[in-house]
């Protein structure tokens, strides 16, 4: 671990010596990337030099408590410097958990109605509600881009972008497929129906992130559908976006301009190209290292939320909540902290096991 260590404080006092380079100066990009580097590996040197001058304290602590005069007083600072090695140490190995490049991303949300007809609808609709209204008490920004609703007040899928600080580091752990578990308005017999939605979080991609070729995609317009006003149905504003090597479909029809619904869709195909690319890396370097239950794909259920017993449960962490009608009302930071507490552990216990636990003697 220490030899990392020292190579990162290594690479952050050249990169400091660069910065005063005219050349490194004069170049924007160059200094932007310097810039960005260093804030980043500021917080693992600065720990790591005190670390280090912790250390140099308990070696002279150590040697005063050799004087019986400066025993007392060398024990008490002895204690109180172990406690500070223990407590960087701590901090140390958090730091050195590798970064998610996307952490400081806002976020596309994507929520679909799957098994359960109206009911999966009408569940998939308290999601968004429920994302929407923990989003307001964070004071991100909520833009809704597509929405697709039922006859019945539910929604068969739904995408928008969530803005905010640090919203794809809270929100990444909720991808997966959530289960709900009550007895249905329309269920005469008070029986209960289990349905399901889907959770897409990807992180917002720019177009620095993914490079998309024009002669890759099929643009094509048609006549918006739904509520829009006298231009519903007259005029060719909503777009469809077809990326051929992948296959991936986006339709945008929410804004009266067509310019607009481009743009937007545009927004969300860059998204998920970008998410796709990420995880055939991650499936690269963890083919057979998995954090999460089985592989982590959407395809498996994460969390249930049982009516009758007032508890949401997330299978992957072991975490149940019994407050049920508060988090549909956005009140889930207990479980999204639950999740990214245990999922940052499992980061930091491999990190650990790869650079052992070295000392700087």
């Amino acid at each position: 671990m220490f030899d990392k260590l020292n190579a990162v404080e290594a690479q952050y006092e050249r990169l400091m010596a660069e910065m005063s380079d005219p050349a490194v100066q004069a170049d924007t990009s160059k200094f932007r990337s310097h810039s960005k580097a260093l804030s980043e590996m500021q917080p693992l040197v600065q720990s790591f030099r005190e670390y280090k001058n912790v250390i140099e304290q308990l070696t002279a602590t150590e040697e005063l408590m050799k004087d019986p005069d400066m025993r007392e007083l060398a024990q008490e600072e002895l204690k109180s410097l172990q406690a500070r090695r223990d407590a960087l140490l701590a901090d140390i190995r958090i730091l050195l958990v590798p970064k998610d490049p996307n952490d400081a991303k806002n976020v596309i949300l994507e929520i679909r109605a799957g098994a359960g007809g109206d009911e999966a609808a009408l569940f998939a609709a308290d999601l968004f509600r429920m994302y929407s209204r923990h989003a307001e008490r964070q004071g991100w920004r909520v833009e809704v881009l597509n929405v697709s609703e039922n006859g019945s007040g539910g929604t068969k899928e739904v995408t928008a972008i969530i803005e905010g600080r640090g919203v794809y580091s809270r929100l990444k752990y909720d991808s997966g497929v959530h289960r709900v578990q009550r007895v249905p308005a329309t269920e005469a017999q008070g029986r209960i129906h289990t349905s399901t939605a889907t959770v897409a979080v990807l992180p917002e991609a720019e177009e620095v992130d993914v490079q998309i070729d024009a002669k890759d995609l099929r643009i094509d317009t048609f006549c918006s559908s739904g509520p829009g006003g006298q231009s519903v149905n007259t005029t060719y504003s909503a777009v469809r976006i077809t990326h051929i090597p992948s296959g991936t479909v986006v339709s945008q029809q929410d804004e009266k301009s067509q310019v607009k619904n481009r743009a937007k869709a545009m927004k969300v195909l860059r998204s998920r190209l970008y998410e796709m690319e990420m995880r055939k890396q991650q499936d690269a370097i963890a083919k057979d290292r998995r954090t999460q239950v089985g592989t982590g794909d959407r395809s498996e259920k994460i969390r249930t939320y049982n009516f009758k017993e007032n508890r949401i449960t997330d299978h992957r962490v072991g975490f149940t909540m019994h407050q049920l009608t508060q988090a549909l009302d956005g009140d889930i930071g207990e479980l999204i902290d639950a999740a990214v507490t245990y999922f940052t552990s499992e980061k930091l216990k491999e990190a650990t096991d790869a650079d052992g636990t070295d000392t700087i003697h």
